[in-house]
């Protein structure tokens, strides 16, 4: 590399910082070094490339975000534009964000409370959030009743749990006035698939146990989940179109959401490179070994990501608590909404063209069962 090609980015911007700024104008001119900076990329390859209309969106989900408020606030924006199109979800997640659907409340606080005194008041703490302990009990009351009705008394997928799930919290909302939709509603609405990627560790999971104790017939199916999310993916790059990757935190949401490639590749045989953008919000170092901590250069080593895609690629070493809002404020103000995608609708025929990709592979000795 020339020196030229070296110092062609632009100058570093010293003007004093106006009040009020746009949100798009702050990222652009003054995000510009460190983590600030590879914000800016983040938002600026999130915009840019990852919402061309030929992309599907996956994003994941770790952390306690919706407690936050950032299911309403943040992620829910992000579907109604269709700007995500499938989700990988703690069930945390999704089971916190319920308790604003059916009108619970949660509150700032404080981390520095005694836990002692929070446990003998009935006050649950998320860090610095707090909230009733009935609240729990309540949500919980409610996910018993709606898994007691018929459509659920069988095996299914993750994302046809979460379905029907978000058809009962989407009417519950209508029914007391809730404007704020949950992720789940929200999901229900726009056809969006979500996933959890561990079903039982979460008080969803929790209770879809105690339902089968008291002889009820749901149960999850985690290997339609496997197969379902690579052929989400499949269905994408067989068509000309690109695979995106949005994460927030790591864990297991982030390997569930990235495993579909070697999943394509290594395991069902199929002709593939990898997903073709990866952008990541995490806090996680990489040289513990942990996921989390993983960056895209080493999913290349996996086949998770398309090696000549790497310029692609943007890892934010931040809080997804102040990434999120910046990122998807920024996204609404530079993109207009794109058609949803509706690909809840679609697994039947996904799954179905990933079987025959993979029945030809065999066919041909790629791979052998």
């Amino acid at each position: 590399m020339k020196k030229k090609h070296l110092l062609s980015g632009k100058p570093i911007n010293r003007k004093p910082i106006e009040p009020d700024i746009r949100i798009t104008k702050l990222v652009d001119e003054y995000f510009q070094a460190y983590n600030a900076g590879r914000l800016r990329e983040a938002c600026q390859l999130f915009v840019e490339k990852m919402l061309e209309d030929d992309v599907v969106v996956g994003m994941s989900l770790t952390g306690a975000l919706t407690p936050a408020g950032l299911g309403g606030s943040c992620i829910v924006p992000l579907i109604k534009a269709g700007f995500v199109d499938w989700i990988v979800s703690t069930g945390a997640n999704l089971y916190h964000d319920i308790h604003f659907s059916i009108g619970h409340e949660l509150h700032r606080g404080t981390p520095f409370v005694d836990d002692r005194i929070l446990r003998k008041e009935g006050v649950i703490r998320i860090y610095d959030i707090l909230f009733d302990y009935e609240v729990l009990l309540s949500t919980d009351k409610f996910i018993r009743e709606v898994l007691k009705q018929p459509e659920f008394q069988k095996e299914m997928g993750t994302a046809e749990f979460h379905y029907l799930l978000g058809k009962y919290v989407y009417e519950r909302e209508k029914a007391l006035g809730v404007k704020n939709m949950s992720i789940l509603s929200a999901a229900y609405r726009y056809g969006v698939p979500v996933y959890v990627s561990s079903p039982g560790d979460s008080s969803i999971g929790m209770n879809v146990a105690a339902m089968a104790l008291n002889g009820y017939k749901v149960k999850i199916d985690v290997s339609r989940d496997v197969n379902e999310t690579a052929g989400i993916v499949y269905w994408a790059k067989s068509r000309g179109g690109k695979s995106a990757v949005l994460i927030f935190g790591g864990g297991s949401p982030k390997n569930f959401l990235l495993q579909t490639e070697p999943q394509i590749q290594e395991v069902l045989g199929i002709d593939e490179k990898g997903h073709d953008y990866f952008l990541q919000i995490t806090d996680a170092r990489p040289d513990t070994g942990g996921l989390s901590g993983a960056t895209p250069s080493e999913a290349v080593s996996w086949g998770k990501v398309d090696p000549d895609k790497l310029p692609d690629a943007v890892v934010c070493y931040t809080d997804s608590t102040i990434a999120m809002p910046i990122l998807v404020s920024y996204a609404l103000a530079k993109r207009k909404p794109r058609k949803h995608k509706n690909l809840y609708h679609k697994r039947d025929e996904m799954l179905e063209n990933l079987k025959n990709a993979h029945l030809k592979a065999v066919s041909k000795g790629k791979v052998k069962i």
